[in-house]
């Protein structure tokens, strides 16, 4: 809703029961309407897509995203090695202060800086900008590591004249992620939900906006202007700013 079809601003909408997954939480809604896709995303690019497993290399692109915070999240408490990347050297410090073992500044090829790091590769790499940088992101991976496409924050999704041989490097795998509900799991999502709770989980840093400041959220978005996930909140939601997740902003 709100990218394949239109209603993302609807004030009430029916789902599918499949799309629907139980929880129970006493966290604020300016945290919990933001978390569920972000999770879902997330977890499954980790399993799925990159069955990342606990004391390996994980190179997120695109790592001051939402998503790329929330990645970074679940794969340190699944024991993996973070590097993440940014195109902002003021938002280094952002990463490392969410976990991030090596931010990365990003000028378009990190291949380099990431061999250094990790000599031989990454075990796993997220791509989440897009197919301009995912040549040098399958460059960062080792042999036998894998690349999951998952993200085209450059709104650039294809490749012209696709050589997969040219293309991908030997011996590494090239996957792609984008799953549903299914794949977030009502225990796996309380489990999440738990540790945000209790301030295990860090989703990165939010900024809220009421709802009659959402040209200001898009025009944020357009402009890079922010990190992190932006939450949108009706006015009688107001009190819950002084309550969301910690790191966040308010306008």
């Amino acid at each position: 809703m709100g990218r394949a079809y239109n209603g993302g601003y609807a004030e009430y909408t029916v789902v599918p029961r499949s799309s629907v997954v139980p929880f129970h939480s006493d966290l604020p809604w300016a945290v919990l309407g933001a978390v569920p896709e972000t999770l879902q995303t997330a977890h499954g690019s980790l399993t799925t897509g990159l069955d990342l497993q606990p004391g390996q290399t994980l190179l997120i692109r695109g790592g001051t995203s939402a998503l790329g915070y929330a990645t970074a999240a679940l794969a340190r408490e699944r024991g993996a090695r973070v590097l993440a990347t940014t195109r902002r050297p003021d938002r280094l410090d952002t990463l490392a202060a969410h976990g991030v073992d090596h931010p990365v500044l990003d000028d378009g090829s990190v291949a380099r800086q990431v061999h250094k790091i990790v000599p031989g590769g990454v075990n796993a790499a997220l791509e989440l900008v897009g197919t301009p940088t995912l040549p040098d992101t399958l460059v960062s991976t080792r042999i036998h590591g894998t690349v999951c496409f998952a993200g085209m924050l450059s709104d650039e999704w294809t490749v012209p004249d696709f050589y997969p041989i040219a293309y991908i490097p030997r011996g590494v795998r090239l996957t792609a992620y984008g799953g549903g509900a299914a794949d977030l799991p009502a225990q796996v999502l309380q489990h999440y939900l738990d540790g945000i709770a209790d301030g295990a989980i860090s989703l990165g840093p939010s900024h809220i906006y009421r709802f009659d400041e959402i040209r200001d959220a898009h025009r944020d978005v357009e402009a890079n202007a922010v990190s992190g996930k932006l939450v949108v909140l009706t006015e009688p939601e107001a009190h819950v700013l002084s309550s969301a997740w910690p790191g966040r902003g308010t306008r």
